[in-house]
């Protein structure tokens, strides 16, 4: 026994150092762990805190969509301009105007009344038996004709351009009114009165055009006209205040309330990642909920309007589906990245595995240990971290980013950073001596 014992390698300062560090450590984490608590708030309330975040983000998104379509006339005409170049709302109102016309006019009865009149002025049975057998063709011909024509002209240019004029004025005034800078409707006690001002000035233009000079005596004077109980319009007021206010806060407050709730948990990268799929989840049940929402609308209209109502429902919500889309994808990119940045066997087998193959890349390559490879791997933690930056300020940049542009910037970054793990490269280890 005696003669094997001093075969054994002796150990070195440095190897018992590190042997009485380890011991401190467990000492101090058997320590810790008699000393925890049974029950910490800490997971209760930043899971609390992250499940409001998630509730509130898409109620956040919905009231910033709602805000943009009542108060930024730009959007709302962006939103609504595309209805009238659908072809399937272009056929519905084609077939709307149609029978407006043909309710008014009755071709067949018309030319019914004309071959009667012809007949009575002594022209023969046998002709205007014949013309009268016309009369449905003819009103059936006429009906196409000017249904085509109608669609031609609803299809035209000129009719979009005019919609787009109508809808922008419209929505200008609207807001004008609910936001309370309307000179032209205001409240006076408890009703909304119209100025008519504007109508006596064009009244005093045209009259003087036709020779009433005298009407440019009259001063300018504001004359009111009831039109409504001013209680409706106040309340309507308060809607639209409540909203905008909501609009601006309530993002802010949901962002506010995931941060919090990552920031206060005990495993902060787990936490970040249940956000991340929380906040992706609340995406997907807005989305689900908007398609519900349709097929409930479509169901109420009868079956030949199924059709221009889905069309308009689509167009209508178009900009709200992007943001959810785009929102979906961030939450999984960041779930994805807070994962594979993390400590599992699963993450850290997957970043082994790229590192080893980008190593064997390397290798293939026959690329060695140069002035560019040991700069990358001396600034190798800035690199990474300035991809990152770029790539966050893309996307913050970006007028209206997309879900495949959320895509793209992620898979461009795994790239760079691919291309700086593979420049990375030490150099040769000095051999060791002695």
């Amino acid at each position: 026994m005696a003669e094997s014992t001093e075969h054994l390698t002796p150990v070195t300062d440095d190897e018992r150092a590190e042997l009485e560090q380890l011991r401190r450590e467990v000492a101090e984490l058997r320590t810790t762990r008699a000393r925890r608590p049974w029950f910490s708030w800490r997971p209760v309330v930043s899971s609390i805190l992250i499940v409001l975040g998630c509730i509130l983000a898409p109620l956040a998104l919905t009231s910033v969509w709602v805000n943009n379509q009542i108060s930024d006339t730009d959007r709302f005409t962006a939103t609504m301009s595309p209805l009238i170049r659908d072809p399937s709302v272009q056929a519905a109102v084609t077939n709307r105007v149609t029978d407006a016309i043909f309710t008014n006019i009755n071709v067949q009865a018309i030319a019914t009344d004309a071959v009667n009149a012809l007949a009575a002025q002594g022209v023969p049975p046998a002709v205007t038996d014949r013309l009268d057998a016309l009369t449905g063709p003819l009103a059936s011909g006429v009906r196409s004709f000017v249904h085509g024509r109608v669609g031609d002209l609803v299809a035209s240019d000129q009719i979009a351009q005019a919609w787009d004029r109508m809808i922008r004025v419209a929505h200008t005034q609207a807001v004008d009114v609910l936001n309370g800078s309307s000179s032209a409707i205001a409240i006076q006690g408890d009703k909304v009165v119209v100025d008519l001002a504007p109508f006596i000035d064009a009244a005093k233009q045209q009259l003087a055009a036709d020779g009433l000079t005298v009407v440019n005596r009259i001063p300018q004077i504001h004359p009111t006209i009831p039109v409504a109980d001013a209680a409706g319009l106040v309340k309507a007021r308060s809607w639209y205040t409540t909203l905008d206010r909501l609009a601006t806060w309530l993002p802010w407050i949901a962002i506010v309330l995931l941060a919090a709730g990552v920031y206060i948990a005990r495993h902060k990268r787990r936490a970040l990642v249940g956000a991340a799929l929380g906040f992706s989840l609340s995406m997907l049940v807005l989305a689900i909920g908007l398609a519900i929402g349709r097929s409930i609308i479509i169901g109420e209209v009868p079956s030949q309007s199924a059709a221009p109502v889905a069309a308009s429902f689509d167009i209508v919500v178009r900009f709200l589906r992007d943001g959810l889309r785009t929102l979906f994808a961030v939450g999984i990119v960041v779930a994805l990245g807070a994962f594979l940045a993390g400590p599992s066997s699963t993450a850290v087998h997957i970043r082994q595995g790229v590192v080893k193959g980008l190593a064997w890349l390397r290798s293939r390559s026959g690329l060695r240990a140069t002035g560019l490879g040991k700069w990358v791997h001396t600034y190798r933690v800035a690199l990474r971290a300035g991809a990152v930056a770029i790539a966050v300020l893309v996307f913050l940049f970006l007028n209206q980013p997309s879900g495949l542009a959320v895509l793209l910037i992620a898979v461009v970054l795994l790239v760079v950073l691919a291309v700086i793990q593979f420049l990375d490269y030490p150099g040769d280890r000095p051999a060791q001596t002695g």
